[in-house]
């Protein structure tokens, strides 16, 4: 399998949709899900072309492990989170959709079930709310 440069993630990475930013560096860009599994759910990607884990460079791969680490600390402090769930998927078989590596992560609370996948649009309006959180979880 190769890689597809025209996938919505790397329209994202190019500027050609707009995504709610929550973090970027030289190597990652981490943004909100508009289809959230519950609030504050994030997406980190690497900015190189990785299909999957199968394909990413290693030190890409660090990166998005230690912004993906970095993400879930500050969601527990801008939503109180008890708990984070981290997920990846890899080819179809695997349960991937976006054909760009990206790695869920999610803040959760205790007894509070994740929404089915794609079953909830959240509004822009609660998607800059959020990110503006978590943004400010990361820098403080």
């Amino acid at each position: 399998m190769t890689y597809d440069p025209g996938n919505i993630f790397a329209k994202i990475l190019r500027g050609e949709l707009p995504a709610f930013k929550v973090y970027e560096d030289d190597k990652v860009l981490a943004f909100l899900d508009i289809f959230p599994r519950a609030p504050g759910h994030a997406l980190v990607i690497p900015k190189a072309p990785s299909r999957n884990l199968l394909d990413v460079e290693s030190a890409d791969l660090a990166a998005v492990a230690a912004a993906a680490q970095r993400i879930a600390r500050a969601q527990v402090k801008a939503f109180g989170a008890e708990g984070i769930t981290v997920t990846q998927h890899n080819e179809p078989a695997g349960g991937q959709e976006v054909f760009h590596l990206h790695v869920h992560v999610i803040p959760r609370q205790t007894g509070v079930e994740l929404r089915a996948p794609l079953s909830y649009k959240e509004t822009p309006e609660v998607l800059a709310e959020q990110a503006a959180a978590l943004k400010a979880a990361l820098e403080g």
